[in-house]
């Protein structure tokens, strides 16, 4: 398991992150997952076992229960809580009231206090602003997170499911007001769904933030068990009872083809486990969240931090799955040539 530096900061995590999003399992989690305490015991003292120092998970993901389990299980675990990064996120619908969802300073104070109880803890590592709230001013939101570091509440923030630009104007302000800024971005990414390749992964590294990766087997589409005509060999698979993320799926069986021939070529390997391996080739990817419900798909996904792929199996994935030219990248390109050209000579 390597270990990676989340993006600016000074915070050491693995490349790996365990999802909890599958513990719980009441209302409309049901279909991602219904793995007990007893269960959740279980896997995440294997994930500490195999290298994972990184722990993900949501206020949202079964309305509180993800987070309860999941503070539960570090305490079982009999590990120091310095010793495991813990990451959770706001915005979603918590109660029926209006105030009961967004990122308003409202909600964001009632539930890092409701977080931190449901965690047992003193303390999130990273706490993250779950998706974009079109009505609260990004200097409300801001304001609300700065408070929450300086209280000791918080130690680093981060943004998940934004836009570049929304991002880059939520940066610009932390630093004119001298706030805490964000430092990571949790997206969704595969070798199938590599939209974020236009703007968000360029102003990523252009500003140093670190990318934390969901879904990195686009809702099981890319585990190796479907096919062209929608059948698998477990008909209780989270994708067959919860069809999301939207995914191309010309392309995204393609690639599998692709991926079941390399996995075929080497001992023991899954197709699984040669996705999960692109995403960790890739140079913007700090960790790939990983969720399982249970024990024998976590091992199967650890196994995915020994596989090198070799330049030609990037290459070949990369033909298959490159997104086609847009507007105004491939003006970027052609104006660019020739000064890039000068540069490297």
């Amino acid at each position: 398991m390597k270990m990676k530096r989340l993006g600016r900061t000074g915070l050491i995590v693995s490349e790996l992150c365990l999802g909890t999003m599958t513990f719980g399992g009441t209302g409309m989690w049901k279909a991602v997952g219904q793995t007990q305490q007893d269960e959740a015991d279980t896997i995440l003292k294997a994930a500490l076992d195999g290298g994972i120092n990184f722990i993900d998970t949501a206020n949202i993901y079964s309305t509180g229960e993800s987070e309860e389990i999941t503070g539960q299980a570090i305490r079982n675990a009999g590990i120091a809580r310095s010793d495991v990064v813990l990451a959770t996120k706001v915005m979603g619908q918590m109660g029926e009231g209006p105030n009961d969802c967004g990122a308003s300073r409202h909600h964001i104070m009632d539930q890092v206090d409701a977080s931190l109880k449901r965690l047992q803890t003193d303390q999130i590592d990273l706490y993250q602003i779950h998706g974009w709230d079109p009505v609260t001013p990004i200097e409300e939101t801001l304001r609300a997170l700065e408070d929450c570091v300086r209280t000791g509440r918080v130690r680093y923030v981060g943004v998940s499911n934004w836009a570049a630009w929304q991002i880059a104007k939520a940066l610009g302000i932390s630093e004119r007001l001298g706030l805490a800024r964000f430092e990571t971005l949790q997206a969704y990414y595969t070798v199938a769904g590599r939209d974020l390749e236009r703007e968000l992964i360029p102003m990523l590294q252009s500003e140093c933030l670190g990318l934390m990766v969901w879904s990195p087997l686009a809702g099981g589409l890319l585990s190796g068990k479907f096919d062209r005509d929608g059948e698998n060999d477990n008909e209780n698979s989270r994708r067959s009872g919860f069809d999301f993320p939207p995914v191309n799926r010309p392309r995204a069986f393609d690639a599998v083809d692709a991926m079941r021939e390399m996995a075929d070529g080497r001992d023991g390997a899954s197709v699984a486990q040669i996705a999960l391996a692109w995403l960790l080739h890739q140079k913007a990817v700090t960790s790939v969240i990983i969720g399982a419900k249970r024990i024998d798909q976590l091992e199967d996904n650890l196994k995915s931090v020994d596989i090198e792929l070799t330049e030609d199996e990037l290459s070949r994935l990369d033909e298959i799955t490159k997104l086609p030219s847009e507007y105004p990248g491939w003006m970027f390109e052609r104006q660019g040539e020739a000064r890039q050209q000068f540069a490297e000579s």
